[in-house]
């Protein structure tokens, strides 16, 4: 639920600003993402004995920003009592961001070192495939195989050793 209505405000954001607005926006919710780890941050933020301008007061203090559409902004989410959404927001916005740049982040996961030409002919032959701009970043996930996660495309695509193991065993019992 909480996702959909991220979407609307993200929705709103993205009509009302251009795309130079929508960058400083989304490094600010950034900054402003990161502190929503720290238990302190949560709990002042959820504190009935905080009233809400003290809240919006923290909260554009920690954005530091003068840029009037991030501050109207922070203030309609305290007013309407979603300053809980700003991560989800961040998130959202990061998403819709990539989607009119046709720029895409994604993850390759192995247990062995992949050369850094092979992840960038990878890089390209993804760029090519999907008609985007395709970064891949190794991750320290072990993956018995090779496994790339491109999670704004919802796409996943992987060669699992284990599994060619197990279908080369059933393909050997099957012939004899």
């Amino acid at each position: 639920m909480s996702g959909e209505i991220a979407k609307k405000y993200v929705n709103a954001l993205t009509k009302s600003c251009d795309s130079s607005e929508l960058g400083s926006i989304s490094k600010a919710l950034d900054a402003l993402s990161l502190v929503y780890h720290d238990k302190k941050f949560i709990n002042i933020i959820y504190s009935p004995d905080v009233t809400k301008e003290q809240k919006e007061a923290f909260l554009l203090s920690l954005a530091d920003t003068a840029d009037t559409k991030l501050i109207n902004f922070i203030k309609l989410l305290n007013q309407n009592d979603r300053l809980s959404l700003i991560p989800k927001i961040n998130d959202e916005l990061k998403y819709q961001i990539a989607v009119m740049n046709n720029r895409f982040h994604a993850v390759i996961s192995s247990d062995f070192n992949i050369p850094a030409e092979k992840i960038k002919m990878l890089e390209t032959s993804f760029s090519k495939k999907f008609d985007s701009d395709i970064q891949l970043s190794v991750s320290d996930e072990a993956y018995p195989g090779v496994k790339v996660e491109i999670d704004d495309l919802g796409l996943e695509i992987s060669f699992s050793l284990d599994r060619l193991k197990a279908q080369m065993s059933e393909h050997i019992l099957k012939a004899i």
